[in-house]
């Protein structure tokens, strides 16, 4: 008993180290990525090259049609005229891809990969310390807002991750999401930093595994949606003052032409929202069931219960939104905005301002 408790402690030690040590790992990221932003700048004619050729072959044929050469009575070559694309919807843009953080060129290129691979090795730590954790207290690691914030910032790491390993163009979420994991694992270790202990008994349960899993899951990828969402905000803003003649700042040009399109933007932030949206539709069920087994009732209005249906009806309003003409593009992406302010406050402020039956423990 006494040598399983010393093991269990040496266990908890370790992966505190670990958290740690993916902390200064992510710092080594952090100037990576900023880097990479400070010199893809320094080359514009390599990131207006980038922007135009950042266009698919087929998009670029629609873009600019081919002239057709044909040969008219006594050899004469006749050029027709290209056909006239017009755009599916009224007040569309048709504005490439910017070239990324990098700007196109090879020093800001080498700093981006320098970047992504100290993220992956902190990834790799981080995670190895959430595991670590889990070993030290033999059960799933996120009894308290600790380990749940050190699962949280792991995930969402991963979830990028793996973007990039499907070869989806999200790079540019590198910078924002390495400074907002740093942000999440300084409050974890200096305000929310719980002993390693059991769980009470009405938590511990195999729902545990399966609730507040997904719950973690679901926080990650809308986390990345609501990133997407802002800086579709500023893009927008971006092209339609360049479409009305105005004439942006030196620090936004730097910056914001070097995004994806704003339609990119809002497309990608539409795309992950409502893939987990069903999944977060299961993790309110889930919790239902997992509280009429320790509570004895599947619903009692409690603040993490209220507040988690409040955030869903958040998503459900935006992607019903979405599929409301009148209600796309920057009227949209505020309620996305609303609806993961929700889910914040769902798990910073329920859990440390307001008294619930899911209050974690020591904080």
């Amino acid at each position: 008993m006494i040598l399983a408790a010393e093991t269990n402690e040496s266990l908890a030690q370790l992966s505190d180290l670990l958290v740690y040590s993916s902390m200064a790992v992510y710092t080594l990221a952090f100037f990576a990525h900023i880097a990479e932003w400070v010199f893809g700048s320094r080359s514009k004619v390599g990131r207006t090259a980038a922007a135009l050729t950042q266009q698919q072959p087929g998009a670029a044929a629609a873009a600019a049609p081919a002239v057709q050469v044909r040969t008219a009575a006594g050899g004469t070559a006749v050029l027709d005229k290209p056909q006239v694309v017009t755009r599916s919807a009224a007040g569309a843009r048709d504005v490439p891809d910017g070239p990324g953080a990098a700007g196109g060129t090879v020093q800001g290129d080498l700093y981006g990969r320098i970047a992504v691979s100290l993220t992956a090795l902190a990834f790799l730590i981080e995670a190895a310390g959430v595991i670590t954790r889990a070993l030290s207290v033999q059960r799933a690691p996120w009894g308290n807002m600790y380990e749940f914030s050190t699962t949280f910032s792991t995930v969402a790491v991963g979830a990028y991750l793996g973007f990039l390993v499907a070869k989806k163009n999200v790079r540019w979420i590198g910078l924002p999401l390495v400074t907002t994991v740093l942000l999440d694992l300084g409050m974890a270790v200096t305000w929310l930093k719980t002993p390693s202990d059991q769980l009470v008994p009405a938590l511990d349960s195999y729902w545990l595994w399966i609730h507040v899993s997904t719950a973690i899951f679901c926080g990650a990828v809308f986390y990345l949606g609501a990133v997407a969402t802002l800086l579709y905000l500023f893009r927008d803003s971006y092209e339609n003052k360049l479409a009305t003649g105005g004439d942006p700042g030196s620090f936004a040009r730097s910056v914001l032409e070097r995004l994806p399109a704003a339609a990119s933007l809002d497309k990608f932030a539409y795309r992950v929202n409502a893939a987990v949206f069903p999944l977060w539709t299961f993790t309110i069920i889930a919790g239902a069931i997992w509280a009429g087994d320790a509570w004895g009732r599947y619903w009692g209005w409690d603040a993490k219960e209220v507040w988690s249906f409040i955030t869903w009806v958040g998503y459900a309003a935006y992607l019903h939104a979405r599929a409301t003409a009148g209600w796309k593009g920057r009227k949209a992406a505020y309620i996305a905005l609303i609806a993961f302010a929700c889910f914040l406050f769902n798990y910073y402020g329920v859990n440390i301002f307001v008294s619930s039956k899911h209050s974690y423990a020591g904080v």
